[in-house]
């Protein structure tokens, strides 16, 4: 893989942890049988050093996974546009991998997980939610090979 060539905006560990925290949403990208890269922006967790999303049981993501499990996921945000300087201000994160689909058991302990993220006040009705609609969901984890973060501030 490439090394970063603008090192001076090169963002340390623990800046790259706190952005995948904090953020809500990344472009996963994955490459098809037909040779054409697929970009799809969905909602995600990190933990545990690796994210999290979860999808529905079929689509052209999960066909592209099927023939090539190896992907990267990009997280932009802080973004300013620079009028004056032709320039934008920002924060992105970069993480190549390798996508496994989660057992049964798994799978339900990151549902919660997306519950609390995102519905944290509506957790009762999210486990509720998530033993109704168990089936009609995938869940998948990326783990992370190669991490790297930029930004311009």
């Amino acid at each position: 893989m490439h090394n970063m060539r603008r090192k001076d905006r090169q963002l340390e560990e623990n800046e790259i942890k706190v952005i995948l925290e904090k953020n809500q949403y990344g472009v996963l990208s994955t490459i098809g049988a037909d040779g054409y890269p697929y970009g799809v922006p969905l909602t995600y967790i990190y933990e545990g050093e690796n994210i999290y999303f979860h999808c529905a049981v079929e689509g052209h993501k999960l066909e592209n996974i099927a023939f090539n499990s190896k992907v990267s996921f990009c997280v932009v945000c802080d973004t300013e546009i620079l009028p004056e300087q032709f320039s934008t201000r920002y924060q992105s994160v970069i993480v190549f991998g390798e996508i496994n689909e989660l057992s049964e058991n798994d799978k339900e302990k990151v549902l919660l997980k997306v519950v609390e993220k995102f519905s944290p006040e509506f957790t009762e009705k999210g486990v509720n939610y998530i033993k109704a609609a168990k089936g009609r969901a995938r869940v998948f984890e990326l783990k992370i090979e190669r991490i790297t973060g930029k930004s311009r501030k």
